[in-house]
C-alpha cells in the first residue's frame, strides 16, 4: 500500500491503524504500509516505540498503543491477551488470580498477569503488565468465558475453573491462606458444586480436597455431596492442606486431607 495516499507514515501511522479500527499488524504488513523491507520496520517505529505510541508483545507482532496508555507503553494485559495468543497459535485462558479478579474475587490486584497456555510461552513484561505463562494440561477440554474488551474478548477461566486452578497451584494462587480467601470470595456469587465435581476429574486429587474443605470448614457450606462424592472416588494417598508447610496435623476423612497448618482467610 502507498503510504503517501494511504496518510500512513511512521510519525501518525498507530493513530493511522486506530483509526481504522486495527488493533495490531504483523511485521509484513507493517512493511507494506510502510513501503520498506520487513527487516527495517523496527528500525522505522523504533522512535515511536521510546514515544509509548507502539509496542511489540511477540516477535513479528505489532500493537498500536491508544493515547490513554502511551504513559504505560502498553494497553493492558486484558487488552493485548487473545491478539498475542492468536499471533503465536497458542491456546489459552487467563487464569489463577487473575481470572478471579475479572470475576470479581480477588481483595487485591494481583501483580502479575496470569495465563495458562497449552504450551511453553515465556514470561514477559508488556508495559505495565508482568505475563506470567503456565502450561496447563487438559487446557482445551476446560471451558471459559469471553469476556469482552476493546478491541474483543479474552478467554477467562470460569470461575469452577479458577476455583480448582487456585486450589491446585498454590504458589500461583499466593499461598493457602491467599486462596482459601479468593475461594470463598468466587463462592459468594454462586459456584456450581456438581460442575466443580465433574471438573475435578482434570484436576490433581488435592484440589478438589482442598476446595471442599475450605468451602464446608470455613465457609460453611452443606450443599456440597457431589464434591465429597468427587473426593472419595479418588485413589491416591492423603493430600496435604499446604504442601509447603511440615508434614503433621490431623486428617480430615470426609477430604482425606490432611490439615498441616491454620488458614488465615479474609472474607
Amino acid at each position: 500500500m502507498d503510504t503517501h495516499t494511504s496518510g500512513a507514515r511512521p510519525a501518525n501511522l498507530a493513530d493511522w491503524m486506530l483509526a481504522r479500527g486495527r488493533s495490531s499488524a504483523t511485521t509484513t504488513e507493517l512493511s507494506e504500509l510502510l513501503g520498506v523491507a520487513p527487516d527495517l520496520v523496527r528500525i522505522r517505529l523504533n522512535p515511536y516505540v521510546h514515544r509509548g505510541q507502539w509496542v511489540s508483545p511477540a516477535r513479528r507482532l505489532w500493537i498500536p498503543v491508544p493515547v490513554e496508555y502511551r504513559l504505560w507503553g502498553a494497553p493492558e494485559g486484558i487488552e493485548i491477551i487473545d491478539t498475542m495468543m492468536r499471533h503465536l497459535d497458542v491456546q489459552y485462558y487467563v487464569g489463577w488470580l487473575t481470572a478471579a479478579a475479572v470475576h470479581g474475587a480477588a481483595h487485591h490486584a494481583p501483580q502479575v498477569f496470569q495465563v495458562a497456555v497449552s504450551r511453553h510461552v515465556a514470561d514477559r513484561q508488556v508495559g505495565r503488565t508482568r505475563f506470567q505463562f503456565a502450561t496447563r494440561e487438559n487446557l482445551p477440554a476446560l471451558p471459559a468465558i469471553e469476556h469482552t474488551t476493546r478491541s474483543g474478548v479474552a478467554r477467562v477461566s470460569t470461575p469452577e475453573v479458577t476455583v480448582l486452578d487456585l486450589a491446585s497451584d498454590l504458589t500461583l494462587a499466593g499461598g493457602i491462606d491467599n486462596a482459601a480467601t479468593v475461594i470463598l470470595g468466587l463462592a459468594e456469587d454462586g459456584l456450581d458444586v456438581g460442575v466443580l465435581a465433574e471438573l475435578s476429574r482434570m484436576f490433581r486429587a488435592a484440589a478438589i480436597r482442598r476446595t471442599g474443605w475450605i468451602l464446608e470448614t470455613i465457609g460453611g457450606r452443606d450443599d456440597l455431596t457431589p464434591l465429597a462424592a468427587a473426593a472419595r472416588s479418588r485413589t491416591e494417598a492423603t493430600s496435604f492442606l499446604n504442601p509447603a508447610a511440615p508434614r503433621q496435623g490431623t486428617t480430615d476423612r470426609r477430604w482425606s486431607l490432611r490439615i498441616n497448618t491454620d488458614v488465615d482467610a479474609e472474607f
